[in-house]
């Protein structure tokens, strides 16, 4: 193909305007599903504290007619632990003109700053509350760490080979006493999920959802018990392709499946979101930075901690493989 000689063409002519979309497309995903179903709780100090008890196992109880009392069980005190906040923050420093100068997809350079900004900090959050970490009391040049779900989990635990339950000292999990440990790795299968539901339903907990990573979201969908999704279609429309299970049907109850892209692929979640709250020393927050020249500096700051109110109405299947 060729074309006449002197044809005046756009890669010669000058002054074309650019064609840039108004739009920014970002694909970073911003759903924090356990932080999100979970509670949400104030607290007032770095180290916060609450109380767990339970009822003594069930059992027969007869008694004789007229019988006298001369001697009383001991009564057991609650139990008392606790978890630490932690700072999260995010920082960004901008030259002044860019609030002046016209730029696409947004009136305002600083706003979408903090905005993206605030969203990374979330994922952030749901990472660190979703983390095998011990809880560290942090000291001069030391920051504090909460203690993550996998480190809580033990009274309904189902790990693989090697794999050992995270323990409890003075209170808290602790980098002594040790967070969960690692086992090998095997593949998810229904009766590991049975299991773990099973325990924490006989414990006295309500299997409410069930959290996993996406490869194990995809073997979940293959467990024969998963609710059916019927779709009615009407012709002359395409029928719908169904790949996503959503509900398992337990012999305890239906238990929803959500799929975290920011947990553990090895580690699989029973849980009943009113047994654990995220707890905020000092809520998400946009602080202005001191003035030091023709820039604009701000700093998203949050502060916040992991409450897992009673552990046994919660449970993990761990060591799972991603593959």
């Amino acid at each position: 193909m060729a074309i006449i000689a002197n044809t005046f063409t756009r890669y010669s002519a000058v002054g074309i305007r650019e064609e840039l979309s108004n739009i920014i497309y970002n694909i970073s995903p911003e759903e924090t599903p356990f932080m999100s179903n979970g509670g949400r709780e104030t607290v007032r100090n770095t180290f916060f504290e609450w109380q767990t008890d339970s009822l003594a196992a069930a059992g027969t109880n007869y008694q004789i007619d007229g019988d006298d009392i001369a001697t009383f069980p001991a009564t057991n005190p609650t139990t008392r632990i606790g978890n630490y906040t932690n700072i999260s923050r995010k920082l960004v420093i901008l030259a002044d003109n860019l609030e002046v100068i016209n730029e696409a997809g947004r009136t305002s350079e600083l706003a979408y700053q903090i905005t993206k900004l605030g969203q990374e900090l979330k994922r952030d959050q749901e990472t660190t509350l979703m983390a095998n970490s011990a809880a560290v009391g942090g000291a001069a040049g030391t920051a504090r760490q909460t203690a993550g779900l996998p480190a809580w989990l033990k009274t309904n635990s189902d790990r693989g080979t090697g794999g050992t339950d995270p323990t409890v000292s003075g209170g808290v999990v602790n980098a002594a006493a040790g967070d969960a440990t690692a086992g090998n790795r095997r593949a998810f299968t229904l009766s590991i999920l049975d299991a773990v539901i099973e325990s924490v339903w006989t414990q006295g907990g309500t299997p409410k959802m069930l959290m996993v990573g996406p490869h194990n979201k995809t073997v979940v969908s293959g467990f024969s018990g998963i609710a059916a999704n019927r779709y009615e279609v009407k012709k002359p429309e395409a029928g719908v392709i169904i790949g996503a299970a959503d509900i398992y049907v337990s012999d305890f109850g239906a238990v929803n499946i959500v799929p975290n892209r920011f947990q553990r692929e090895r580690d699989a979640y029973v849980l009943d979101p009113e047994f654990y709250a995220t707890c905020f020393l000092r809520p998400l927050e946009v602080i202005d930075l001191a003035k030091t020249g023709d820039a604009e500096k701000r700093m998203l700051l949050v502060e916040y901690g992991l409450k897992v109110k009673n552990e046994a109405a919660l449970g993990v299947c761990a060591d799972l493989t991603a593959s």
